[in-house]
Protein backbone atom coordinates (compact mmCIF):
# COMPACT_ATOMS: atom_id res chain seq x y z
CA UNK A 1 0.00 0.00 0.00
CA UNK A 2 2.58 2.49 1.11
CA UNK A 3 4.59 1.67 -2.36
CA UNK A 4 1.74 2.42 -4.27
CA UNK A 5 1.48 5.72 -2.44
CA UNK A 6 4.94 6.23 -3.05
CA UNK A 7 4.13 5.68 -6.84
CA UNK A 8 1.44 7.64 -7.53
CA UNK A 9 2.91 10.63 -5.55
CA UNK A 10 6.18 10.14 -7.97
CA UNK A 11 3.87 10.31 -10.91
CA UNK A 12 2.49 13.70 -9.38
CA UNK A 13 5.54 15.34 -9.04
CA UNK A 14 6.50 14.35 -12.67
CA UNK A 15 3.20 15.69 -14.46
CA UNK A 16 3.60 18.60 -12.00
CA UNK A 17 7.27 19.54 -13.13
CA UNK A 18 6.03 18.72 -16.89
CA UNK A 19 3.77 21.49 -16.15
CA UNK A 20 5.71 23.91 -15.05
CA UNK A 21 8.32 22.74 -17.48
CA UNK A 22 5.78 23.54 -20.05
CA UNK A 23 4.42 26.76 -18.67
CA UNK A 24 7.30 27.93 -18.68
CA UNK A 25 8.70 27.16 -22.01
CA UNK A 26 4.90 28.75 -23.41
CA UNK A 27 5.64 31.94 -20.69
CA UNK A 28 9.33 32.31 -22.17
CA UNK A 29 8.04 31.70 -26.01
CA UNK A 30 5.30 34.58 -25.46
CA UNK A 31 8.16 37.17 -24.04
CA UNK A 32 10.33 36.36 -26.50
CA UNK A 33 7.52 36.88 -29.17
CA UNK A 34 6.56 39.89 -27.55
CA UNK A 35 10.53 41.58 -27.18
CA UNK A 36 10.70 40.45 -31.24
CA UNK A 37 7.83 41.92 -31.81
CA UNK A 38 8.51 45.76 -29.73
CA UNK A 39 11.92 45.25 -31.42
CA UNK A 40 10.19 45.40 -35.22
CA UNK A 41 8.06 47.96 -33.67
CA UNK A 42 10.75 50.20 -33.13
CA UNK A 43 13.76 49.03 -35.25
CA UNK A 44 16.18 51.59 -33.94
CA UNK A 45 16.84 54.26 -31.29
CA UNK A 46 17.62 57.85 -31.98
CA UNK A 47 20.85 57.78 -30.22
CA UNK A 48 22.68 60.62 -32.10
CA UNK A 49 20.43 63.86 -33.98
CA UNK A 50 20.71 63.79 -37.35
CA UNK A 51 19.55 67.10 -40.15
CA UNK A 52 19.27 68.25 -43.21
CA UNK A 53 22.76 69.14 -43.32
CA UNK A 54 24.45 65.38 -42.18
CA UNK A 55 26.28 64.52 -45.23
CA UNK A 56 28.27 62.60 -43.34
CA UNK A 57 27.13 58.63 -42.93
CA UNK A 58 28.65 58.00 -39.46
CA UNK A 59 26.01 59.26 -37.34
CA UNK A 60 23.18 58.30 -38.86
CA UNK A 61 25.18 54.92 -38.61
CA UNK A 62 24.88 55.00 -34.96
CA UNK A 63 21.24 55.47 -34.77
CA UNK A 64 20.30 52.54 -37.96
CA UNK A 65 23.22 50.32 -37.36
CA UNK A 66 22.05 47.57 -39.58
CA UNK A 67 22.24 49.58 -42.52
CA UNK A 68 25.06 51.54 -42.15
CA UNK A 69 26.94 48.24 -41.91
CA UNK A 70 25.72 46.84 -45.34
CA UNK A 71 26.28 50.31 -46.75
CA UNK A 72 30.24 50.19 -46.02
CA UNK A 73 30.19 46.83 -48.28
CA UNK A 74 29.62 49.09 -51.02
CA UNK A 75 33.59 49.36 -50.76
CA UNK A 76 33.55 45.48 -51.59
CA UNK A 77 35.57 44.62 -54.10
CA UNK A 78 33.68 41.45 -55.50
CA UNK A 79 32.95 41.08 -59.15
CA UNK A 80 30.44 40.02 -62.06
CA UNK A 81 30.85 39.92 -65.60
CA UNK A 82 29.65 43.31 -66.76
CA UNK A 83 29.95 45.21 -63.14
CA UNK A 84 30.71 45.28 -59.78
CA UNK A 85 33.83 46.60 -57.21
CA UNK A 86 37.31 46.04 -58.18
CA UNK A 87 40.60 47.41 -56.39
CA UNK A 88 41.28 48.65 -59.60
CA UNK A 89 38.50 48.79 -61.99
CA UNK A 90 39.20 47.26 -65.28
CA UNK A 91 39.41 49.91 -68.54
CA UNK A 92 36.81 49.98 -70.91
CA UNK A 93 39.03 51.60 -73.42
CA UNK A 94 40.95 48.56 -73.58
CA UNK A 95 38.49 45.79 -73.27
CA UNK A 96 36.32 47.76 -76.12
CA UNK A 97 38.80 49.96 -78.63
CA UNK A 98 36.13 50.74 -80.55
CA UNK A 99 34.81 53.02 -77.60
CA UNK A 100 37.82 55.13 -78.35
CA UNK A 101 36.56 56.21 -82.10
CA UNK A 102 32.95 56.11 -80.37
CA UNK A 103 33.62 58.74 -78.45
CA UNK A 104 36.91 60.20 -80.15
CA UNK A 105 36.68 63.84 -79.18
CA UNK A 106 35.65 63.71 -76.07
CA UNK A 107 37.07 63.55 -72.98
CA UNK A 108 35.57 59.54 -72.13
CA UNK A 109 38.53 58.47 -75.17
CA UNK A 110 40.72 59.83 -72.65
CA UNK A 111 39.85 57.08 -69.59
CA UNK A 112 36.76 55.33 -69.29
CA UNK A 113 36.39 52.28 -66.63
CA UNK A 114 34.00 50.04 -64.87
CA UNK A 115 31.96 51.60 -62.34
CA UNK A 116 32.55 50.59 -58.90
CA UNK A 117 30.28 50.59 -55.69
CA UNK A 118 28.94 53.96 -54.46
CA UNK A 119 31.86 53.97 -51.69
CA UNK A 120 34.12 54.96 -54.55
CA UNK A 121 31.59 57.45 -56.78
CA UNK A 122 32.97 60.44 -55.74
CA UNK A 123 36.88 59.61 -55.40
CA UNK A 124 36.82 57.76 -58.66
CA UNK A 125 35.40 60.84 -59.98
CA UNK A 126 37.69 62.87 -58.69
CA UNK A 127 41.02 61.43 -60.05
CA UNK A 128 40.30 60.42 -63.39
CA UNK A 129 41.83 62.13 -65.98
CA UNK A 130 38.21 62.91 -67.46
CA UNK A 131 38.65 65.59 -64.67
CA UNK A 132 42.40 66.06 -63.83
CA UNK A 133 43.11 66.62 -68.05
CA UNK A 134 40.03 68.08 -69.26
CA UNK A 135 38.21 71.48 -67.54
CA UNK A 136 34.39 69.66 -66.38
CA UNK A 137 31.23 71.76 -65.23
CA UNK A 138 30.49 71.19 -61.71
CA UNK A 139 27.38 69.69 -62.63
CA UNK A 140 28.86 65.90 -62.66
CA UNK A 141 28.44 66.30 -58.96
CA UNK A 142 24.61 66.10 -59.14
CA UNK A 143 24.75 63.06 -58.83
CA UNK A 144 28.68 61.90 -57.55
CA UNK A 145 28.11 63.61 -54.29
CA UNK A 146 25.97 64.74 -51.37
CA UNK A 147 25.38 67.94 -52.68
CA UNK A 148 21.77 69.20 -51.47
CA UNK A 149 22.89 70.82 -48.58
CA UNK A 150 25.58 72.93 -50.75
CA UNK A 151 22.55 73.55 -53.38
CA UNK A 152 20.08 74.97 -50.45
CA UNK A 153 23.01 76.78 -48.91
CA UNK A 154 24.21 78.90 -52.73
CA UNK A 155 20.26 79.25 -53.13
CA UNK A 156 19.57 80.91 -49.98
CA UNK A 157 22.48 82.86 -50.35
CA UNK A 158 21.45 83.76 -53.91
CA UNK A 159 18.03 84.37 -52.53
CA UNK A 160 19.59 87.13 -49.76
CA UNK A 161 18.46 84.79 -46.46
CA UNK A 162 20.23 83.03 -43.83
CA UNK A 163 22.38 80.13 -44.58
CA UNK A 164 23.79 79.47 -41.21
CA UNK A 165 24.49 76.11 -40.34
CA UNK A 166 21.45 76.11 -38.24
CA UNK A 167 19.18 77.29 -40.56
CA UNK A 168 20.85 75.11 -43.43
CA UNK A 169 19.43 71.86 -40.31
CA UNK A 170 15.52 72.87 -40.53
CA UNK A 171 14.23 71.53 -43.61
CA UNK A 172 14.95 70.74 -47.30
CA UNK A 173 13.44 74.16 -48.39
CA UNK A 174 12.99 72.90 -51.89
CA UNK A 175 12.77 76.33 -53.39
CA UNK A 176 16.57 76.88 -52.51
CA UNK A 177 17.77 73.72 -53.28
CA UNK A 178 17.24 74.35 -57.23
CA UNK A 179 17.57 77.57 -56.71
CA UNK A 180 21.22 76.77 -55.81
CA UNK A 181 21.34 74.06 -58.25
CA UNK A 182 21.09 76.37 -61.27
CA UNK A 183 23.12 78.92 -59.95
CA UNK A 184 25.99 75.96 -59.62
CA UNK A 185 24.98 73.85 -62.43
CA UNK A 186 27.42 75.66 -65.07
CA UNK A 187 30.07 76.60 -63.13
CA UNK A 188 33.54 74.86 -63.25
CA UNK A 189 33.88 71.43 -61.66
CA UNK A 190 36.77 72.71 -58.83
CA UNK A 191 34.62 75.63 -58.31
CA UNK A 192 31.71 73.78 -57.31
CA UNK A 193 33.81 70.83 -55.28
CA UNK A 194 35.20 73.88 -53.13
CA UNK A 195 31.49 74.73 -52.27
CA UNK A 196 31.25 70.93 -51.12
CA UNK A 197 33.67 72.09 -48.64
CA UNK A 198 32.43 75.16 -47.45
CA UNK A 199 28.59 73.31 -46.33
CA UNK A 200 28.96 71.99 -42.73
CA UNK A 201 28.35 68.33 -43.07
CA UNK A 202 27.52 67.70 -39.10
CA UNK A 203 30.83 66.57 -38.09
CA UNK A 204 33.59 68.61 -38.72
CA UNK A 205 34.02 71.57 -36.86
CA UNK A 206 36.09 74.36 -38.14
CA UNK A 207 38.12 76.99 -36.31
CA UNK A 208 36.52 80.50 -36.63
CA UNK A 209 37.73 81.95 -40.08
CA UNK A 210 38.12 78.54 -41.86
CA UNK A 211 36.73 78.24 -44.81
CA UNK A 212 35.83 74.27 -45.15
CA UNK A 213 33.39 73.66 -42.64
CA UNK A 214 32.52 69.90 -43.71
CA UNK A 215 34.55 67.14 -46.25
CA UNK A 216 32.67 66.30 -49.10
CA UNK A 217 30.98 63.46 -49.26
CA UNK A 218 29.38 60.84 -51.61
CA UNK A 219 26.10 59.74 -52.10
CA UNK A 220 24.71 59.29 -48.43
CA UNK A 221 21.53 58.98 -45.97
CA UNK A 222 20.67 62.22 -46.58
CA UNK A 223 20.11 62.38 -50.51
CA UNK A 224 17.59 59.42 -50.00
CA UNK A 225 15.40 59.72 -46.34
CA UNK A 226 14.16 62.46 -44.59
CA UNK A 227 16.03 63.14 -40.97
CA UNK A 228 13.43 63.43 -39.15
CA UNK A 229 10.86 60.73 -40.33
CA UNK A 230 13.33 58.58 -42.26
CA UNK A 231 10.96 58.19 -45.51
CA UNK A 232 12.30 57.64 -48.38
CA UNK A 233 12.68 60.78 -51.21
CA UNK A 234 14.13 62.30 -53.65
CA UNK A 235 16.74 65.31 -53.44
CA UNK A 236 17.67 65.94 -56.59
CA UNK A 237 16.68 68.83 -58.36
CA UNK A 238 16.76 67.09 -61.97
CA UNK A 239 14.94 64.21 -61.09
CA UNK A 240 12.55 66.88 -59.41
CA UNK A 241 12.05 69.10 -62.71
CA UNK A 242 12.56 66.06 -65.00
CA UNK A 243 9.95 63.65 -63.65
CA UNK A 244 7.45 67.03 -63.43
CA UNK A 245 8.36 67.27 -67.33
CA UNK A 246 7.38 63.75 -68.35
CA UNK A 247 3.75 64.08 -65.66
CA UNK A 248 3.35 66.64 -67.72
CA UNK A 249 3.84 64.48 -71.78
CA UNK A 250 1.61 62.04 -73.11
CA UNK A 251 3.92 59.15 -72.70
CA UNK A 252 2.20 56.55 -71.27
CA UNK A 253 3.45 55.00 -67.94
CA UNK A 254 1.64 52.15 -67.02
CA UNK A 255 4.75 51.30 -64.46
CA UNK A 256 4.12 54.90 -62.37
CA UNK A 257 0.46 54.84 -61.81
CA UNK A 258 0.87 57.83 -59.82
CA UNK A 259 1.68 59.83 -62.73
CA UNK A 260 -1.71 58.61 -64.31
CA UNK A 261 -3.66 59.70 -61.07
CA UNK A 262 -1.97 63.05 -61.25
CA UNK A 263 -2.85 63.46 -64.92
CA UNK A 264 -6.49 62.19 -64.15
CA UNK A 265 -7.00 64.75 -61.02
CA UNK A 266 -5.73 68.17 -63.48
CA UNK A 267 -3.97 69.15 -61.03
CA UNK A 268 -2.22 72.89 -61.68
CA UNK A 269 0.39 72.01 -59.01
CA UNK A 270 3.84 70.52 -60.83
CA UNK A 271 3.97 66.82 -60.27
CA UNK A 272 6.22 66.40 -56.93
CA UNK A 273 7.01 62.83 -56.62
CA UNK A 274 7.88 63.60 -52.80
CA UNK A 275 4.11 63.95 -52.35
CA UNK A 276 2.34 62.28 -55.39
CA UNK A 277 4.67 59.22 -56.02
CA UNK A 278 3.56 55.84 -54.25
CA UNK A 279 6.08 54.35 -51.62
CA UNK A 280 7.16 51.22 -54.10
CA UNK A 281 7.44 54.06 -56.59
CA UNK A 282 10.07 55.89 -54.36
CA UNK A 283 12.27 52.58 -54.05
CA UNK A 284 12.96 53.07 -58.01
CA UNK A 285 12.71 57.14 -57.99
CA UNK A 286 15.71 57.46 -55.14
CA UNK A 287 17.74 55.10 -57.95
CA UNK A 288 16.41 57.07 -60.77
CA UNK A 289 18.02 60.44 -59.28
CA UNK A 290 21.18 59.44 -60.75
CA UNK A 291 20.70 56.44 -62.67
CA UNK A 292 19.44 58.25 -65.87
CA UNK A 293 20.20 60.00 -69.13
CA UNK A 294 21.34 64.28 -68.68
CA UNK A 295 23.19 66.55 -70.14
CA UNK A 296 26.00 67.91 -67.03
CA UNK A 297 28.32 70.03 -69.18
CA UNK A 298 28.10 74.02 -68.82
CA UNK A 299 26.43 75.59 -71.64
CA UNK A 300 23.07 75.45 -69.94
CA UNK A 301 21.70 73.76 -66.71
CA UNK A 302 21.65 70.62 -65.96
CA UNK A 303 18.93 68.78 -67.86
CA UNK A 304 16.94 65.19 -67.70
CA UNK A 305 15.73 65.12 -71.49
CA UNK A 306 11.84 63.71 -70.65
CA UNK A 307 9.45 66.17 -71.94
CA UNK A 308 8.66 63.39 -74.64
CA UNK A 309 8.55 60.35 -72.60
CA UNK A 310 11.44 57.52 -71.37
CA UNK A 311 12.06 56.02 -74.58
CA UNK A 312 15.70 56.63 -76.38
CA UNK A 313 13.97 58.24 -79.46
CA UNK A 314 11.88 60.44 -77.10
CA UNK A 315 14.92 61.73 -75.26
CA UNK A 316 16.49 62.20 -78.92
CA UNK A 317 13.70 63.87 -79.51
CA UNK A 318 13.86 66.58 -76.74
CA UNK A 319 18.07 67.01 -77.77
CA UNK A 320 16.93 67.44 -81.70
CA UNK A 321 15.01 70.03 -80.38
CA UNK A 322 16.86 71.69 -78.31
CA UNK A 323 19.25 74.62 -78.17
CA UNK A 324 21.65 76.28 -76.50
CA UNK A 325 20.89 79.43 -74.60
CA UNK A 326 22.57 82.65 -76.02
CA UNK A 327 25.93 84.09 -74.86
CA UNK A 328 25.88 87.06 -72.66
CA UNK A 329 27.47 89.11 -75.66
CA UNK A 330 24.32 87.79 -77.63
CA UNK A 331 25.62 85.74 -79.79
CA UNK A 332 22.80 82.17 -80.85
CA UNK A 333 23.54 79.44 -78.52
CA UNK A 334 23.14 77.15 -81.55
CA UNK A 335 21.46 73.65 -82.08
CA UNK A 336 22.12 71.61 -79.20
CA UNK A 337 24.69 68.26 -79.04
CA UNK A 338 27.49 66.64 -76.79
CA UNK A 339 30.54 67.14 -78.53
CA UNK A 340 31.96 67.23 -82.04
CA UNK A 341 33.38 64.45 -83.31
CA UNK A 342 36.92 64.27 -83.83
CA UNK A 343 36.98 62.19 -86.90
CA UNK A 344 34.56 63.43 -89.05
CA UNK A 345 33.36 66.83 -87.25
CA UNK A 346 29.84 65.72 -86.89
CA UNK A 347 27.87 67.17 -83.82
CA UNK A 348 26.49 64.03 -81.67
CA UNK A 349 24.89 63.13 -78.08
CA UNK A 350 26.29 61.46 -75.16
CA UNK A 351 24.16 58.79 -73.59
CA UNK A 352 24.90 59.00 -69.90
CA UNK A 353 23.81 56.32 -68.04
CA UNK A 354 19.90 55.16 -68.32
CA UNK A 355 19.11 53.08 -66.48
CA UNK A 356 15.90 54.15 -65.35
CA UNK A 357 15.35 54.94 -68.82
CA UNK A 358 15.76 51.37 -70.19
CA UNK A 359 14.37 49.75 -66.54
CA UNK A 360 10.99 51.68 -67.55
CA UNK A 361 10.85 49.29 -71.05
CA UNK A 362 10.98 46.40 -69.46
CA UNK A 363 9.21 43.35 -67.66
CA UNK A 364 10.20 43.95 -64.20
CA UNK A 365 8.75 47.52 -64.11
CA UNK A 366 5.23 46.50 -65.90
CA UNK A 367 5.35 44.20 -63.19
CA UNK A 368 5.62 46.42 -60.20
CA UNK A 369 9.22 45.67 -59.75
CA UNK A 370 11.13 48.34 -58.11
CA UNK A 371 15.50 48.74 -58.66
CA UNK A 372 15.65 48.50 -54.55
CA UNK A 373 13.65 44.69 -54.83
CA UNK A 374 16.72 43.28 -56.43
CA UNK A 375 19.79 45.98 -56.27
CA UNK A 376 18.95 46.52 -52.35
CA UNK A 377 16.23 43.40 -51.23
CA UNK A 378 14.93 42.97 -47.78
CA UNK A 379 16.69 40.71 -45.72
CA UNK A 380 15.59 39.36 -41.80
CA UNK A 381 18.11 40.31 -39.11
CA UNK A 382 16.57 39.06 -35.83
CA UNK A 383 13.22 40.39 -35.97
CA UNK A 384 13.72 43.26 -38.09
CA UNK A 385 12.72 43.22 -41.69
CA UNK A 386 15.45 46.20 -43.64
CA UNK A 387 16.16 46.32 -46.85
CA UNK A 388 20.16 45.86 -47.82
CA UNK A 389 22.03 49.01 -48.36
CA UNK A 390 25.12 46.91 -50.08
CA UNK A 391 23.87 48.09 -53.42
CA UNK A 392 25.01 45.44 -55.91
CA UNK A 393 24.08 43.34 -58.77
CA UNK A 394 21.44 40.74 -58.12
CA UNK A 395 23.72 38.33 -59.60
CA UNK A 396 26.11 38.24 -56.59
CA UNK A 397 22.86 37.62 -54.20
CA UNK A 398 20.73 35.86 -56.36
CA UNK A 399 18.73 34.19 -53.17
CA UNK A 400 17.45 37.21 -51.85
CA UNK A 401 17.38 38.92 -54.95
CA UNK A 402 15.75 36.78 -57.85
CA UNK A 403 14.69 33.97 -55.87
CA UNK A 404 11.89 35.71 -53.49
CA UNK A 405 9.93 35.54 -56.97
CA UNK A 406 11.27 33.08 -59.49
CA UNK A 407 11.17 29.84 -57.52
CA UNK A 408 14.05 27.86 -59.55
CA UNK A 409 17.69 27.60 -58.86
CA UNK A 410 20.21 29.75 -58.98
CA UNK A 411 22.07 28.13 -62.14
CA UNK A 412 19.25 28.69 -63.86
CA UNK A 413 18.64 32.27 -63.12
CA UNK A 414 21.97 32.63 -63.66
CA UNK A 415 22.11 31.17 -66.95
CA UNK A 416 18.82 33.71 -68.13
CA UNK A 417 20.73 36.37 -67.05
CA UNK A 418 23.98 35.19 -68.97
CA UNK A 419 22.23 34.65 -72.11
CA UNK A 420 20.50 38.12 -72.27
CA UNK A 421 23.90 39.50 -71.63
CA UNK A 422 25.75 37.82 -73.91
CA UNK A 423 23.16 37.94 -76.73
CA UNK A 424 23.32 41.80 -75.75
CA UNK A 425 26.84 42.53 -76.15
CA UNK A 426 27.08 40.48 -79.20
CA UNK A 427 24.54 42.60 -80.90
CA UNK A 428 27.28 45.60 -78.74
CA UNK A 429 29.52 44.13 -81.27
CA UNK A 430 27.88 43.70 -84.66
CA UNK A 431 27.14 47.66 -84.38
CA UNK A 432 30.60 48.64 -83.37
CA UNK A 433 31.58 47.40 -86.45
CA UNK A 434 29.33 48.74 -88.41
CA UNK A 435 29.98 51.94 -86.73
CA UNK A 436 33.81 52.01 -87.37
CA UNK A 437 32.64 51.00 -91.04
CA UNK A 438 30.77 53.80 -91.30
CA UNK A 439 33.26 56.26 -89.66
CA UNK A 440 35.99 54.81 -92.36
CA UNK A 441 33.22 55.76 -94.95
CA UNK A 442 32.67 59.26 -94.24
CA UNK A 443 36.17 59.91 -93.68
CA UNK A 444 37.16 59.03 -97.27
CA UNK A 445 34.68 60.51 -98.69
CA UNK A 446 35.41 63.77 -97.01
CA UNK A 447 39.14 63.40 -98.26
CA UNK A 448 37.38 62.79 -101.90
CA UNK A 449 35.46 66.45 -101.27
CA UNK A 450 32.19 65.44 -100.66
CA UNK A 451 30.67 68.66 -99.98
CA UNK A 452 28.84 69.56 -96.66
CA UNK A 453 25.51 69.92 -98.18
CA UNK A 454 25.96 66.63 -99.12
CA UNK A 455 27.41 65.13 -95.98
CA UNK A 456 24.46 66.45 -93.96
CA UNK A 457 22.36 64.03 -94.22
CA UNK A 458 25.15 61.41 -93.21
CA UNK A 459 25.87 63.27 -90.40
CA UNK A 460 22.43 62.81 -89.20
CA UNK A 461 22.67 59.29 -89.65
CA UNK A 462 25.76 59.04 -88.25
CA UNK A 463 24.09 60.58 -85.07
CA UNK A 464 21.71 58.66 -84.72
CA UNK A 465 23.52 55.32 -85.20
CA UNK A 466 26.15 56.77 -82.73
CA UNK A 467 23.69 57.44 -80.04
CA UNK A 468 22.10 54.12 -80.28
CA UNK A 469 25.08 52.38 -79.63
CA UNK A 470 26.25 54.75 -77.00
CA UNK A 471 22.78 54.45 -75.03
CA UNK A 472 23.14 50.74 -74.49
CA UNK A 473 26.93 50.30 -73.99
CA UNK A 474 26.39 52.85 -71.63
CA UNK A 475 23.75 51.12 -69.83
CA UNK A 476 24.90 49.60 -66.99
CA UNK A 477 22.49 46.44 -67.17
CA UNK A 478 24.27 44.83 -70.62
CA UNK A 479 20.07 44.68 -71.77
CA UNK A 480 19.06 43.10 -69.07
CA UNK A 481 16.90 45.91 -67.50
CA UNK A 482 14.57 45.40 -70.99
CA UNK A 483 16.43 42.87 -73.43
CA UNK A 484 13.54 43.23 -76.22
CA UNK A 485 14.28 47.51 -76.07
CA UNK A 486 18.04 47.03 -76.00
CA UNK A 487 17.91 44.46 -79.30
CA UNK A 488 15.34 46.73 -80.72
CA UNK A 489 17.79 49.71 -79.99
CA UNK A 490 20.91 48.16 -81.09
CA UNK A 491 19.35 46.94 -84.76
CA UNK A 492 18.75 50.10 -85.21
CA UNK A 493 22.19 51.39 -84.45
CA UNK A 494 23.59 48.77 -87.10
CA UNK A 495 20.86 50.41 -89.51
CA UNK A 496 21.50 53.36 -89.45
CA UNK A 497 25.64 52.92 -89.59
CA UNK A 498 25.02 50.87 -92.43
CA UNK A 499 22.86 53.63 -94.06
CA UNK A 500 25.28 55.81 -93.58
CA UNK A 501 28.21 53.71 -95.22
CA UNK A 502 26.17 53.18 -98.34
CA UNK A 503 25.88 56.45 -98.66
CA UNK A 504 29.45 58.00 -98.21
CA UNK A 505 30.44 55.07 -100.54
CA UNK A 506 27.95 57.07 -103.31
CA UNK A 507 29.67 59.75 -102.40
CA UNK A 508 33.16 58.73 -103.34
CA UNK A 509 34.45 56.94 -100.38
CA UNK A 510 37.30 54.28 -100.33
CA UNK A 511 37.09 51.52 -100.57
CA UNK A 512 34.45 51.18 -102.83
CA UNK A 513 32.33 47.98 -102.31
CA UNK A 514 30.58 46.16 -104.98
CA UNK A 515 26.99 46.07 -104.86
CA UNK A 516 26.58 42.32 -103.44
CA UNK A 517 28.95 43.52 -100.34
CA UNK A 518 27.05 46.76 -99.93
CA UNK A 519 23.42 44.62 -99.55
CA UNK A 520 25.31 42.41 -96.92
CA UNK A 521 26.47 45.33 -95.00
CA UNK A 522 23.39 46.70 -94.58
CA UNK A 523 21.77 43.08 -93.89
CA UNK A 524 24.12 42.68 -90.97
Amino acid sequence: MATSSKRSFGWLLALVGLVAFATFGVVALLVNIFERKQEARKPFVRLVEVNEVSTDPKPWGVNFPLQYESYLRTADTERTTYGGNHSMSPSKLKEFPWLKRLYAGYAFSIEYREARGHAYMLGDQEVTKRVTEVQQAGACLHCHAAIAPTYRRVGLEKMGKDASEETLGESFDQEAVIAGFKALSQMKYEEVHAELTKTPDGVVKAAEGDPHLGDAHPVSCVDCHDPETMSIRVTRPGFILGIAKLAESDDPVPHLPSIQKWRDSKSKTPYDPNVDATRQEMRSFVCGQCHVEYYCANKMTLTFPWSNGLKVEDLEKEWEETTFPDTEEGKSGGEFYDYVHKETGTPVFKAQHPEFELWSQGIHARAGVSCSDCHMPYERQGATKVSSHWVRSPMLNINKACQTCHHVSEDELKARVDTIQGRTQALMARAASAMTDMLDAIVSAQKAGASEEDLKPIRELQRKAMWRLDYISSENSKGFHADQEAARILGESIDYSRQAQAAAYRLGGSPKPEEGDVAVSQAD
